[in-house]
């Protein structure tokens, strides 16, 4: 997917959603990864067969979610989504994005459930053939 290529206004939420610990560098080879967009296009999934998400507890015993994907040089790479139900600020900012996200999609037609598995799809780094609508053309 080319980042440059996505409606602006989508590209911003889902880069908001989806901030984490960037840049993310590879301890294998060094490769880095400097932002969200970097990290889910430039590396692959661990299988075909897995989605490489993998609900977790923080120390604190909040729910996190792992995804693991693997670098260019074949070395798994982790990051770390807290779960909705964090309270804190950070956590009410995400889902203040998903929401917006939402809105701007079913402004445009999307049903609220697809809207929604889309942006899910878009978060967990998988392809969506219905986000691609909103590519400017070329």
């Amino acid at each position: 997917m080319n980042a440059d290529a996505w409606d602006a206004e989508l590209l911003a939420g889902l880069k908001a959603l989806a901030a984490s610990a960037f840049p993310k560098r590879c301890v294998n080879c060094g490769r880095v990864y400097p932002d969200e967009a970097a990290y889910l296009n430039e590396t692959l999934p661990i299988s075909a067969a897995t989605s490489g998400l993998k609900s977790s507890e923080d120390d604190d015993g909040s729910t996190i979610v792992e995804l693991f994907r693997n670098c260019a040089c074949g070395s798994t790479l982790l990051d770390f989504f807290n779960d909705r139900r964090d309270d804190t600020e950070a956590g009410e900012r995400r889902r203040a994005h998903f929401g917006e996200l939402l809105t701007y999609l079913t402004d445009r037609g999307l049903a609220v459930g697809e809207a929604r598995k889309e942006l899910l799809k878009v978060m967990r780094g998988e392809p969506s053939e219905v986000l691609q609508r909103f590519r400017p053309p070329s």
